[in-house]
């Protein structure tokens, strides 16, 4: 049983890894429902005030 720090050590790094991961995609999740939300503000001064 002499691997069973480096077992652990593995399933340690894996889960860090997925963890941030996960927190990596929720925050580039969030960044893109404020650029969306930028742009349907933008699309809807647009269609308020048409050019003459």
């Amino acid at each position: 049983m002499d691997t069973l720090p480096y077992l652990f050590a593995g399933y340690t790094a894996i889960w860090i890894i997925f963890f941030g991961y996960i927190w990596w995609l929720q925050s580039r999740q969030k960044q893109l429902q404020q650029e969306i939300a930028l742009l349907q503000q933008k699309l809807a001064a647009s269609e308020a005030d048409p050019p003459a």
